[in-house]
This record gives C-alpha cells, structure tokens and sequence, in this order.
C-alpha cells in the first residue's frame, strides 16, 4: 500500500490507517528529517524480530535505533545526565542520532532487554512526530538503504514502493526524501564522542 500524506499538515485520518498497521505488527517505510526509514512498533516482539529479518541484521550485534515523541518520553528507556540531557534539548528535535545507556527494567522487548544501550532519535519531521505520539509507543527505526548509484530507490516514494511492497505493508509518500544519514553522537561515557557525521552539525556548542 502506498499512502500519501502531505509533510506540513499530516492527515490524521491517513496517519490513523498507518498506525492501525503499526499496531498489528506490520512494518512501514515512512519519511524523516534525513532518510526514509523502516519502522515497527518497538514493543511488538513479533515486528522487531521481522524489520531486522527484513533488514536482513543480528540485533545482537547491531546497534538498535527508535523514534520518541519527545524528550520527556525516552526516561523509560534511557538514563540520561545532566550533560547529555543539556546536549540533546539543544539538538532535537533533529537530523540526529544520540547512542545512551538503557535504563535497567526497561519496558522495551526483547531484543532489546539485555542491551547495554541504544540509539534515540526525535526528527524534525511532522510526519514521524504524529506516527509515534498517534502509536503511544516508539518506533524501531532502520534508514531504508541507501546506494549513490541508486540513490532514487531510496529517495523517490514510488520508487520505494516499487522497490520494497513486498517486503513491508505500507510505504507513506511525504514526499521526496533527503540522501544524507543522521549525525550519531555517542552519550554512553564520561566524553560525550561523535560517531558518525551526517547531517546535523557538530560540534554543536561553541
């Protein structure tokens, strides 16, 4: 299925049909602030295990990423200082992607509950933002890939859906998407690191 709904005013009547999805398990592939992406509803043991056969990855070995709806909802989830928290009101919502320590009884599934820690993003995308607050729940979020030498299959909504309808159950065309990853920042230690430079700007103080 392939489902239009426009970046600036997201539907609530086609966000309602995608998250129906979300909450039967199903995977979908829908806009952010940087890549597309493929999502599940993070507390559905049954969709995490299938985006990460899909996405063809151990998420044993793999570090894991979800979406929030706000900082005041990752406390569930994560441990977050007093330098980190500084960090990441300053930064989101945004292209980025902050690596923290979970907190220990942590309402995540498996294969989630014995990770030491794991990737929070909030984007600056209204599209992204109604799918997890109309959810109540996060979203494991994995980029679609993405190949230079076809860089349209992961960029162009359709071209997506041509590319993917068999192996998610909608693809949300907001749009055409960006061609550059978020910036990974690493909190888990005393020294706040940079992971990997994407879009968001680094450093981001002075």
């Amino acid at each position: 299925m392939l489902v239009k709904i426009y970046p600036e005013n997201p539907s609530a009547k086609e966000i309602a049909k995608v998250v129906k999805i979300l909450q039967d398990g199903g995977l979908v592939i829908y806009p952010t602030d940087t890549l597309y992406a493929i999502g599940c509803d993070a507390l559905n043991v049954y969709a995490v295990e299938k985006i990460c056969r899909t996405r063809g990855i151990d998420p044993q070995r793999c570090r894991l990423s979800i979406i929030c709806e706000s900082l005041s909802s990752i406390s569930d989830c994560v441990r977050v200082d007093n330098a980190a928290f500084k960090l990441l009101k300053q930064c989101l919502p945004g292209p980025y992607t902050f690596i923290l320590p979970t907190v220990r009884g942590n309402k995540l599934p498996r294969p989630f509950r014995n990770r030491r820690e794991i990737g929070i993003r909030i984007p600056d995308c209204q599209i992204a933002a109604e799918l997890v607050r109309t959810l109540g729940n996060p979203l494991l979020s994995m980029s679609v890939p993405y190949d230079e030498d076809e860089s349209e299959y992961a960029t162009d909504p359709e071209l997506i859906y041509e590319k993917y309808k068999a192996r998610v159950d909608v693809v949300v065309d907001g749009g055409f998407g960006g061609t550059e990853a978020s910036t990974v920042v690493d909190c888990t230690a005393d020294e706040i690191t940079l992971v990997r430079q994407g879009k968001g700007a680094w450093p981001v103080f002075p």
